[in-house]
């Protein structure tokens, strides 16, 4: 892929696009929120599918294909911290079908003997509270953990559908088989370029939405649609997704090609998204009267999705603050 997909990526494309229609549609994610339904069956769809194995880098793109689509849908399984935050800290450790969580800080390691004792609490740790096992970023190195040794909360947030959770360790005894040897630095870039393709693809739901409504609500007899400043805000959505989707499909490439700059590219993308459900999200609201807002409504689903991806692992002024200062170390 250098400026569009090819044709595998195409029909790629369309049949992730079939399935997830399919095997998670609105009303599933209506029976999860409201009627505590089991998100599961959606999580072994993807098992079946083979999605849970695209865990080489050469397969960055398609993998970033398949995240762009479940953005979209909202995606109530653990998916993306499976296979972009578990599986880049313990590539040696990942069994398909198994979900992972990363446990990015708050966690000491200390040298006991013949093995190491892990101690300290990690909070927002994405689905911590359903994840069979840990990989745990220490000072010492990345251990795998199973999620019987250590202690897990779920917290509450404002997206319904996603999972946080506070993870405890107290005296976790690992030893240097459960140790994990990866460049931190790449595996975090395929981290926020997971996150950001998440919100591309929650700020084109929303977009799609927007235009569903805007061509249908009608004022003084027309679509609203068809006023000035209404396809101003739309266009304004169109670019900041098409911007946003360039930037995270770039950094995929860049982790598919082991390209240098892999982890400017990841920032650029994360700043990229944080930056476009920003804009997106402000005229998603307005555009839809406030009503995109309420529980009614799906598109709130979106709405919140795309926040939550703005703010886990830094926002757009943090990773734009990263890319400053590293051009500024390169031109030094």
């Amino acid at each position: 892929m250098i400026f569009e997909f090819d044709s595998d990526q195409r029909l790629w494309q369309e049949t992730v696009r079939d399935i997830v229609a399919k095997r998670c549609p609105p009303t599933v994610i209506r029976e999860i929120v409201d009627k505590g339904a089991d998100p599961d069956p959606v999580w072994r769809a993807y098992v079946e599918q083979g999605w849970t194995e695209l865990t080489d880098p050469e397969n960055a793109v398609e993998l970033a294909i398949v995240l762009e689509e479940l953005g979209r849908a909202t995606d109530p399984t653990p998916y993306l911290a499976t296979l972009t935050q578990f599986a880049p800290l313990a590539p040696d450790f990942v069994r398909p079908g198994e979900t992972g969580a990363a446990v990015f800080d708050g966690v000491l390691a200390r040298r006991e003997g013949t093995g190491w004792r892990l101690d300290g609490t990690a909070r927002h740790v994405l689905d911590g509270d359903r994840a069979e096992r840990h990989a745990v970023v220490t000072a010492a190195g990345v251990f795998v953990v199973p999620a019987s040794a250590v202690t897990v909360s779920r917290t509450e947030i404002f997206d319904p559908v996603a999972h946080l959770a506070e993870v405890s360790f107290d005296n976790v005894r690992v030893g240097d088989a459960d140790r994990s040897v990866v460049r931190m630095r790449e595996a975090r870039g395929l981290a926020l370029t997971g996150l950001a393709l998440t919100t591309v693809g929650a700020c084109q739901r929303i977009l799609d939405l927007v235009l569903e409504q805007v061509r249908t609500r009608q004022q003084f007899g027309v679509p609203i649609g068809s006023f000035q400043a209404v396809k101003h805000k739309a266009a304004d959505m169109h670019v900041a997704v098409e911007r946003a989707r360039a930037l995270a499909y770039y950094a995929a490439l860049t982790i598919a090609e082991r390209d240098p700059g892999r982890g400017l590219a990841a920032s650029m993308a994360k700043a990229a998204a944080g930056e476009c459900q920003s804009l997106v999200f402000r005229h998603g609201v307005q555009l839809f009267g406030a009503m995109g807002f309420t529980w009614e409504n799906d598109v709130q689903f979106a709405l919140k999705r795309a926040k939550f991806g703005e703010l886990l692992l830094g926002g757009a002024a943090t990773h734009r603050a990263l890319i400053a200062e590293e051009y500024r170390a390169a031109h030094l």
